[in-house]
């Protein structure tokens, strides 16, 4: 191909904030104390690209000179003692930085994709011992994703592979005696067992009369695992013994449940099971009539109900979908790629059902992730890497996509580290108009969309049914999934548009089991073409081909004549797809490869789940006395699963898609923790709602733990107490529930624990008459000899109008605060009366702020209530009996505006920031320390910056002149891959009076990528302005921000574009967040033109100083409004502004920082509360120089800040104070009116 350049990338001093802090835990946290400095490199080498091309690559894409230090070929080593380790990714796995890069590159040159391969060279100062280099290799390499690599520079980039010719046939298979199956299961690691096995042997023999080829037992044991099939749950329970009289009970009234579903003699015939008393509420109240909103069809995408939106003021039926996925095994052993696919794979199930996903949570546990490394188990990853690495997976993954995370919770218990629990929940929604369902027929082709196939996640699905032991992490590398957030955006995107959906009868997403399960769950009959699958790599055989569970990935029915029109439509929003099936009249799956069938079985007998199971049930008594809350204030806010989780939650996005009706930690400090997710559904641009959807969790681990049966009951009572404390009506809930348990086996005591779980659920679901229509269950929660404590997590979900939420902090002093809790603990009918009082108390506008009551009991309500606005409180005098330490399920603590008969008064909100209780007190700051200080050293909040910031004021107006009227002007609006908030910003242009073009960016190839060069040129030339809105274009890779966006923009064609429109015909740009660092790293802020290249001497923007993504409101000033995009606004304007971003700090030589204050470009500044700029992270979020926020170019025309200003409206962030309203799209108009 060509030569292989190669270059190492350093962050220069000052700027190498991540090795610095790299450093500090090799040696705090991994105790290596001969470590005395530590320097991190990116190596890249690229082929494929002439030396003139590298040479702008090699500052523009793989560096940048205002932050990076860049050596060619070779690598600059120290000369004090050191040890060299250089890692990369395995072979076959994503890699988005290198990705990044070659992707940067094709749109730099406009041609072909050249190769590029990353690696990150640690050069670790100081004599280390053979064992602290070990440690050291240990902690930064996981086998599972990445090796050491080489430091020899290869002579070519391109890789050969062995092109498999067949697939082998297991001759003899038919008959083989039990110790020959035992082994078959042993030399291929099948999760299936011996019954299993043997009913498979049977079938080959009676009914197919051949042997099985290895495609078609790696086909089945898919098919039939724990994670596709729900093997346990679907197990016979053959005998119950409850040694609990309530549990008995209970019992009872399930067999009474199963009579009223299937009448008296179905009922005997149908055996009883997890999966059938996991059901059966649901069923009950369905023929009771309660469920009168249920969305029902064949296809199983999401639990599904109808909702009545307001759009526009005029009522509309709509489709509210919601979903739970777990990761557990996949992030246990690859935290990253575990945690980001358990994100994108839960997008996917309602994404399929074509509603637009837009809200998610995460629900999360793990070990003490503050126990030393030394403690870590042989054959486990050290909980704080576990835990912290999962964090940034995940929150990588949604951030990218765009998808608002309005909950962040972490569960700590010494049970799972046995193996970790990942949970996402999402909720997605569209009207019901846009979803077709129809049964496909013969002759339908079934599209394959999406990324590409390679060997990653092959053996995900059966991976997820083991348990985990010590050799876990050495060969599971192949069954962990690699994410590509970018790519399912792009599907987002596609599935959004009407006319699109409408033409698909079916489909699934590609999550375990591939293409033999995505593709083979669409029909009964299908014929299969394994040869058209398009691959990441060649030298995958057609087995791989077939159970490969690469990401982002989609499959879809549609009707032969829409092929064409289908395909099309994903092309415009750059994504490949192609046919990969026909829908078959006979009832079978077969799947073709390389000339030869090589799977032929019945769909009848892939259904059959294999052979029936077995077990019987005990349930024990369980253990007497429920926990209480704990004895003083400051013992309950160190409680590690009860300080402040703000550290974690900041990472993740809580505000894109401009609907999040409230912030994870709201009040004016921003540290009262919501319990609840509220956002309005997904209108498109241009419309306006005040529906919404409110989405809480409930599970507590010491309840469970203690007693599956009650602790179960909690968890559903606690999920809908906090929708009822956000102002939510409790008939209007839907549940859904995560079962994560120890590996059964065949032991009846095990077995009790779901049993008596599900029972305990169902009681809740009946007695409440709210119902699980949905859930996910894995149960493989075992680590030798430990297991995951017994879980339920209970999701809630309920539509409610926007301006009906609640938010928990306190609002005002002299406020009277209120305990509700029902009379009878336990009595269902008692709390569904109470819950329905205070709802009605909410609707009349008396409910200022409430609390649901966990485990921290009304104690934790009110300290935590007191936080977020500095709001104390203190106790009545008049009390008989401390409640404050009772943990009452279903109990709310609210602050009223007067008097409510009936409730037990436990206080009044004061003036005076002091918390004060029956027996202890204590000053709101002291217990706010106390409550962040427990995981600070794991997620911190805190930086050392400090210092006086001057306060800058420019009133002069701009010298721009707008000589070209237009009433309607229009803004042109980029789409890169990984931009997202498109649509945010068209919302807001088309509220401002602009009329916004939306133009993809498409480089699947050569061809593609000129004529998106060429349409976006056109777009500029007819429009006024260009937004370049917020995302992470190419991922925010390679190593920085907006590379993609600026490698496109120095096209020749599109600067003399961008030029003309600045120049000659009086238009202004702007650009937010991403958009902002694009401007800046082209020159266009604050130079006002493109520049070929930058220097040391420019302006950036670079990592934020906390070394993490914040997401956050911040309060800005109006510093100078001598631009057009100020014509609305005063110096010294305040606002309140959502940021979210990892690369907001903005940085500049003196020089040049002193020319933009004398100039007037410095536009807004990060302020305090009292509006004072400051360099404190409670109000200067990245630790920009000067607290800068955005700056101007000489003119005016152009404007970049990393302020969210396009995600505004009327019910947005109701637990954060200020005015929300920056007029800056507002003054982009009126400039051109």
């Amino acid at each position: 191909m060509g030569d292989v350049f190669r270059c190492f990338v350093e962050k220069k001093p000052g700027f190498d904030g991540a090795a610095r802090a790299l450093c500090r835990e090799l040696t705090e946290a991994v105790g290596i104390q001969g470590l005395t400095g530590l320097r991190v490199l990116n190596r890249y080498d690229v082929e494929g690209v002439t030396a003139q091309v590298y040479a702008a690559a090699r500052t523009s894409v793989f560096s940048e000179p205002q932050v990076d230090a860049v050596y060619d070929e070779t690598c600059p080593l120290p000369q004090e003692t050191h040890t060299v380790l250089a890692v990369e990714a395995l072979p076959g796995q994503f890699d988005q930085r290198a990705d990044s890069a070659a992707q940067c590159i094709q749109l730099m040159t406009g041609g072909d994709r050249p190769i590029v391969r990353a690696a990150t060279v640690y050069l670790l100062l100081g004599t280390l011992s053979a064992d602290d280099a070990e440690k050291v290799r240990s902690y930064l390499i996981n086998p599972v994703e990445a090796r050491e690599a080489s430091m020899d520079k290869p002579d070519t980039l391109a890789q050969t592979y062995p092109i498999p010719q067949s697939v082998q046939v297991l001759e003899g298979f038919r008959d083989l005696d039990e110790a020959g199956l035992q082994a078959v299961l042993e030399e291929y690691g099948l999760a299936m067992d011996l019954a299993d096995l043997t009913f498979f042997q049977s079938y080959m023999k009676g009914e197919e009369d051949r042997d099985p080829t290895i495609t078609e037992l790696r086909l089945v044991d898919t098919y039939w695992s724990d994670h596709c099939r729900h093997t346990t749950f679907s197990t016979h329970i053959d005998s119950v013994e409850l040694l609990s009289p309530e549990v008995t009970r209970a019992y009872h009234l399930y067999q009474a449940a199963r009579k009223e579903v299937y009448g008296e003699e179905k009922a005997k015939a149908r055996p009883e099971t997890l999966m059938d008393l996991a059901t059966i509420a649901t069923k009950v109240l369905k023929k009771r009539g309660v469920l009168q909103h249920l969305d029902e069809s064949e296809e199983i995408n999401a639990c599904s109900v109808h909702v009545t939106a307001n759009v526009d003021g005029e009522a509309q039926d709509w489709l509210l979908m919601f979903k739970n996925e777990t990761h557990n095994h996949p992030t246990e052993i690859e935290p990253f790629g575990g945690a980001a696919t358990c994100i994108g794979g839960a997008i996917r199930d309602p994404l399929s059902g074509r509603s637009y996903v837009y809200q998610a949570m995460r629900v999360t546990g793990c070990g003490d992730p503050r126990t030393p490394l030394s403690e870590t188990l042989e054959g486990k990853l050290p909980q704080r890497k576990l835990c912290t690495t999962a964090a940034a997976g995940y929150s990588s993954y949604g951030n990218q996509i765009g998808l608002a995370t309005g909950l962040v919770s972490e569960i700590y218990h010494p049970g799972y580290v046995a193996k970790h629990l990942e949970v996402g929940a999402v909720v997605g929604a569209a009207p019901a108009a846009n979803v077709v369902r129809e049964r496909p027929a013969p002759g339908d082709k079934v599209i394959l969309l999406g990324g590409r196939t390679g060997r990653d996640g092959i053996g995900g699905a059966t991976g997820s049914s083991k348990s985990h032991d010590l050799k876990s992490l050495d060969t599971m590398a192949s069954e962990v999934q690699k994410g590509n957030a970018l790519e399912e955006r792009k599907l987002q995107r596609l599935f959004r548009n009407p006319e699109v959906t409408r033409l698909i009868k079916r489909c699934n997403d590609f999550g375990a089991g591939g293409v033999s399960v995505a593709v083979g769950e669409l029909a009964d009959g299908l014929d299969i073409d394994l040869d058209t699958v398009r691959k990441k790599y060649d030298g995958l055989d057609g087995t791989e081909l077939a159970i490969s569970e690469s990401q982002e990935r989609m499959a879809v029915v549609v009707a032969e004549g829409d092929v064409d029109t289908f395909i099309a439509a994903a092309s415009a929003e750059n994504l490949e797809a192609y046919v990969v099936a026909t829908v078959t009249e006979s009832p079978r799956m077969v799947m073709h490869w390389n000339g030869a069938v090589i799977a032929d079985l019945s769909r009848e007998f892939l259904s059959s789940n294999g052979a029936d199971k077995h077990t019987t049930v005990v349930v024990p008594p369980a253990e007497l006395g429920l926990p209480f809350a704990g004895a003083g204030l400051r013992e309950l806010c160190s409680d590690l699963n009860l300080g402040l989780q703000r550290g974690l939650g900041e990472r993740f996005d809580g505000t894109i898609g401009a609907a999040s009706v409230l912030m994870p930690f709201g009040g004016k400090t921003q540290t009262t923790p919501t319990q609840a997710m509220a956002a309005l559904l997904p209108v498109d641009p241009g419309h306006e709602t005040d529906t919404c959807s409110v989405m809480a969790w409930g599970f507590r681990p010491r309840w469970m733990e203690k007693d599956p049966f009650h602790g179960a009951g909690v968890s559903v009572i606690d999920s809908v107490a906090k929708l009822v404390a956000a102002g939510c009506d409790p008939t209007k809930a839907y549940l859904s529930f995560q079962e994560y348990f120890e590996k059964l086996r065949n032991d009846p005591v095990r077995w009790g624990k779901p049993f008596a779980a599900l029972l305990g659920a169902f009681t809740a679901q009946i007695g409440l008459g709210v119902a699980a229509i949905g859930g996910k269950d894995s149960m493989s929660g075992s680590f030798l000899g430990l297991d995951v404590p017994p879980t339920l997590i209970s999701f809630a979900i309920a539509p409610e109008k926007a301006q009906n939420v609640i938010t928990p902090e306190f609002k005002e002093a002299g406020h009277p605060v209120y305990l509700f809790q029902p009379k009878f603990s336990g009595d269902y009918g008692d709390l569904k009366a109470l819950w329905m009082d205070f709802h009605k108390l909410c609707l009349t506008g008396h409910v200022k702020a409430a609390w649901a009551v966990t485990a921290g009991g009304s104690a934790e309500a009110v300290i935590k209530m007191s936080f977020g606005n500095r709001i104390g409180f203190t106790s009545d005098a008049r009390l008989e009996r401390d409640p404050f330490w009772i943990t009452t399920p279903g109990a709310i603590v609210a602050e009223c505006d007067g008097p409510v008969p009936g409730a037990t008064l436990l206080g009044y909100t004061s003036n005076e920031p002091i918390v004060s209780l029956p027996n202890d007190s204590a000053p709101i700051d002291e217990l706010l320390a106390v409550s962040e200080g427990v995981l600070e050293s794991i997620y911190p909040t805190r930086t050392d910056a400090a210092g006086d910031v001057p306060t800058l004021s420019c009133a002069e107006r701009s010298p721009a002149v707008c000589r070209s009227k237009t009433a309607r002007p229009k803004a042109v609006i980029p789409v890169f891959p990984g931009t997202n908030c498109e649509y945010d910003t068209a919302r807001a242009c088309l509220r401002a009076g602009i009329e916004p073009e939306i133009v993809v960016v498409r480089n699947l190839n050569a061809d593609l990528l000129s004529q998106s060069a060429q349409a976006l040129e056109e777009a500029i030339h007819s429009a006024q302005m260009i937004v370049l809105p917020g995302g992470f274009s190419g991922g925010d890779e390679p190593d920085g921000s907006a590379k993609f966006i600026c490698s496109f923009f120095r096209n020749p064609r599109l600067t003399d574009a961008v030029h003309d429109l600045l120049k000659n015909r009086d238009g202004l740009m702007l650009g937010i967040c991403n958009g902002f660092q694009a401007l800046i790293k082209l020159g266009l802020v604050p130079y006002g033109e493109i520049r070929p290249s930058m220097d040391d001497k420019c302006a950036t923007l670079t990592f934020n100083d906390i070394g993490r993504h914040q997401s956050r409101y911040v309060t800005t000033r109006v510093a100078s409004v001598r631009s057009p995009w100020m014509l609305k606004s005063q110096v010294g304007d305040l606002h309140a502004i959502p940021i979210s971003h990892g690369e907001g700090k903005f940085v500049a030589p003196q020089p040049l920082l002193d020319r933009l204050i004398a100039n007037g470009q410095v536009a807004t500044q990060y302020v305090d509360l009292s509006g004072v700029p400051s360099m404190d992270i409670s109000a200067n979020p990245n630790g920009s120089l000067c607290a800068i926020e955005g700056i101007f170019s000489p003119d005016g025309r152009v404007f970049g800040k990393m302020g969210h200003s396009e995600r505004r409206g009327e019910f947005l962030a109701k637990n954060i104070p200020g005015d929300k309203f920056q007029p800056i799209f507002e003054s982009g108009a009126a400039y051109f009116a």
